[in-house]
């Protein structure tokens, strides 16, 4: 389940008119989507706010006896014909409001920022590279050999640093695409499982703090520092993860 399945399916999930396994899926989706869980959320109150009684008016007792006594009058009915298309075109224009609230509200509530469609491009890569033959371009754990493998194939130098003594051994680097363009992915591991950090250039005066989160499963940590970028993602538990990024940082200084 993705983004975009779970916008089509949307409206049933909120209605219940999914089946039990559709449901599964999608709550399993939101758990890791902030974006999705605010759409969600956003067609509740909308489902909630347009079954409010304040949107229904409830007719005084005796109006129905009183309406059917005029209708019988020859001026009566003219004067109810009246009242009658100017409430079907009330109704009409209630009804299109509804509609257009319906379907412009959830895109616009749940338009991803651009750190969900990073986070996006992020976790694609990271999954594409775990495919047979996808992982490196130029498998080494040198990083004298995997930091000039980049030259002339990016416009930017990557910062590539060694932390085998540390429990992270270079395994190699390649090149991948994410954020709107080109970027440098370069493999970690940690015992049996693979980090892979990205990097590319960020606006020099740009600085952000470490920040975590987790998607479809996998723990991502992200900052910008000196320049760059940088984006590490693995199914290493958290703690792993941020200690890898601590020492990036303290060594790509």
């Amino acid at each position: 389940m993705n983004c975009s399945e779970l916008r089509t399916l949307l409206h049933g999930y909120v209605d219940g008119e999914l089946d039990p396994v559709r449901n599964v899926e999608i709550e399993e989706h939101l758990r890791t989507c902030d974006a999705c869980s605010q759409a969600v959320e956003a067609q509740r109150a909308l489902r909630s706010a347009l079954q409010s009684d304040e949107l229904y008016f409830r007719a005084p007792a005796g109006l129905e006896r009183k309406i059917r006594i005029a209708a019988q009058r020859p001026e009566g009915k003219s004067r109810l014909m009246r009242v009658q298309l100017r409430g079907w075109a009330a109704a009409a224009v209630a009804a299109a409001a509804v509609v257009a609230l319906a379907f412009f509200l959830p895109p616009i509530l749940s338009h991803p920022s651009q750190t969900d469609r990073i986070a996006q491009d992020v976790v694609s890569a990271h999954i594409r590279s775990l495919m047979p033959g996808h992982l490196t371009d130029v498998p080494s754990s040198e990083h004298h050999t995997v930091k000039p493998w980049f030259a002339g194939r990016l416009d930017f130098s990557p910062p590539v640093v060694d932390l085998t003594a540390e429990g992270f051994p270079l395994v190699g680097g390649r090149l991948d695409y994410a954020a709107g363009r080109p970027v440098a992915a370069l493999v970690y591991g940690r015992r049996k499982h693979l980090i892979n950090l990205f990097t590319w250039p960020a606006e020099p005066t740009r600085e952000s703090a470490e920040k975590s989160d987790a998607r479809q499963g996998y723990n991502v940590v992200f900052w910008t520092r000196g320049g760059t970028n940088y984006w590490a993602i693995s199914d290493v538990n958290r703690a792993d993860l941020r200690r890898f990024a601590d020492l990036v940082r303290a060594r790509a200084s």
